[in-house]
């Protein structure tokens, strides 16, 4: 018999999210360089934009992440089937 895997909670570690963070605001900052770069024409004043919303952006997803895995808003709870045929 298979086991029912749907029964199974599955929950995201603390370095999961990190690394989600990272890898966003990697592909975000590049955006921000990029946009900002366009609009001042100064790259060194576009990496700095960069730089500093990288951090604060950073830490803003984090709290947001963890805040959403700690909510069930929009889970569905599966009930495992007790018998099949």
């Amino acid at each position: 018999m298979n086991k029912n895997r749907s029964s199974e909670k599955i929950r995201e570690k603390k370095s999961r999210s990190i690394v989600k963070t990272i890898s966003w605001r990697t592909i975000g900052t590049i955006d921000t360089i990029i946009i900002s770069w366009i609009i001042v024409g100064n790259v060194n004043f576009a990496v700095t934009i960069g730089g500093v919303e990288l951090f604060t952006k950073m830490a803003l997803y984090f709290l947001h992440e963890r805040a959403w895995n700690k909510s069930n808003f929009g889970r569905v709870k599966e009930v495992p089937v007790e018998y099949e045929i």
